[in-house]
């Protein structure tokens, strides 16, 4: 059994529809509900709840919540009020049109890497705290940053709910944290891990010969770093140092780094030219 785990954000471009006879994850009461951290539904029963009180009320800024405004804004909230009755799909396909989905190409990868994302995987929601890729979840909207009346930012309601499920699955083992800073503001990191590793890409000007680190473009750089984890089960660092990214990047020794206190590895890669 592998011995790795996979933190990931979601993707803010989502996949509309579903399968209308999918089991409702949500329903918690039931004791066949198919969901891996089943013990967040109250918490997502309570934020949904609390979601459609502020919609209906009328008395809230939503473009400031959701982050949109017009056509885009009205989908948000009709996504959000259908939330209980609307159609499912797994979370990897919901989250399919996101550049880091593209790259990870789940589709092309064999079997067993299929399987060791789906098992490995764990990505996280504004919406539902925590979910496994295969989980069916509906159509939604609400960024990890948002700001709900009373309940506040969804980073801080869910870091109280989520942490302890987060660090006991996550228990030592090796862990690919590829999570941007205000999702892993969600959780409360005990250092429950064997290691952990974040990676950087960096970029070298061939005229300067600056090295700048990498941010348009990074996201499809780690879905492609995520093709290869799970393709070769790499639950240590000896696989990832020998590799070549497809994009050109490899492993730079001195720009990469390891804090003790908290077991990470921050690894540096780099294109030059």
């Amino acid at each position: 059994m592998p011995n790795f785990s996979i933190l990931l954000p979601p993707s803010e471009g989502k996949q509309e529809g579903g399968n209308p006879f999918a089991p409702d994850m949500f329903d918690y009461r039931t004791s066949n509900t198919f969901n891996y951290f089943h013990q967040l539904n109250p918490q997502r029963r309570q934020l949904i709840d609390h979601l459609h009180k502020v919609i209906k009320s009328g008395d809230h800024d939503l473009e400031a919540l959701f982050g949109v405004k017009g056509v885009n804004l009205e989908a948000a909230v009709n996504a959000n009020l259908e939330i209980y009755k609307a159609p499912l799909i797994s979370a990897l396909d919901r989250y399919s049109p996101g550049v880091m989905y593209q790259a990870m190409d789940f589709p092309g990868l064999p079997t067993g890497a299929q399987r060791r994302l789906l098992e490995e995987g764990i990505i996280f929601s504004g919406m539902f705290g925590l979910l496994r890729p295969d989980d069916l979840i509906p159509m939604y909207k609400l960024k990890m940053d948002a700001v709900l009346p009373e309940l506040g930012k969804m980073n801080a309601f869910w870091k109280d709910n989520l942490s302890e499920q987060l660090n006991k699955t996550i228990e030592g083992r090796f862990v690919w944290n590829f999570l941007p800073g205000v999702h892993a503001e969600a959780w409360n990191n005990e250092v429950t891990y064997g290691a952990m590793v974040s990676v950087k890409f960096f970029r070298k000007n061939r005229k300067t010969g600056e090295m700048k680190p990498v941010t348009h473009g990074v996201k499809p750089l780690r879905g492609k770093l995520v093709n290869f984890i799970v393709k070769e089960t790499v639950e240590d660092l000896e696989p990832f140092l020998e590799w070549k990214h497809p994009d050109g990047y490899r492993w730079d020794e001195s720009l990469s780094s390891y804090d003790e206190d908290s077991r990470t590895h921050e690894l540096v890669m780099v294109k030059r030219g």
